[in-house]
């Protein structure tokens, strides 16, 4: 998958475990791990906005993409 979480890097760097993440936010520790997990298939923006509010973090420190094809001769 080309979209890469790292809320398990962004929660160690805030000394926060995910119970406490999902508390905070209001969803289950069960969907926090889906989506740690990058099993999630979406995320609604009002969780992202939730999980950057309680990490004061940006949408970008959580999520990142790697292209799974390398670049063909982009100018």
């Amino acid at each position: 998958m080309p979209i890469i979480i790292n809320l398990d890097q962004v929660l160690a760097d805030h000394n926060m475990k995910s119970k406490e993440l999902a508390e905070i936010v209001g969803i289950t520790e069960a969907n926090l791990s889906i989506l740690k997990s990058g099993k999630a298939k979406a995320v609604r923006f009002s969780t992202l906005e939730a999980i950057c509010e309680a990490l004061e973090c940006q949408p970008g420190d959580i999520l990142a993409f790697s292209s799974p094809h390398p670049s063909k001769g982009r100018d």
